[in-house]
């Protein structure tokens, strides 16, 4: 896994926790963070919307050839959206 450089803002209400206990918990995080920033994950949480071609495209394999040829020629309404 690759090591992710980050800044992590950890809340907790343990004041009890050593040092050793809250990089365990950062850790933890990245690891987790790892996994659910995937393109795999990013593409099954959203949609492409392109009303320049009146169509809606949910396939992850689909959606990751739209944003590469939307970032590359910089089309106007084409549309991320999060299907949350």
């Amino acid at each position: 896994m690759k090591s992710a450089n980050r800044d992590i803002l950890v809340l907790t209400n343990q004041s009890h926790l050593s040092r050793h206990e809250l990089e365990l918990h950062v850790a933890q995080l990245n690891a987790l963070l790892y996994h659910v920033e995937s393109w795999n994950n990013f593409c099954t949480a959203n949609e492409i919307i392109d009303v320049n071609h009146r169509r809606i495209l949910c396939k992850p394999h689909l959606i990751q050839k739209a944003i590469r040829d939307t970032i590359a020629v910089d089309k106007p309404f084409v549309f991320i959206h999060n299907k949350n």
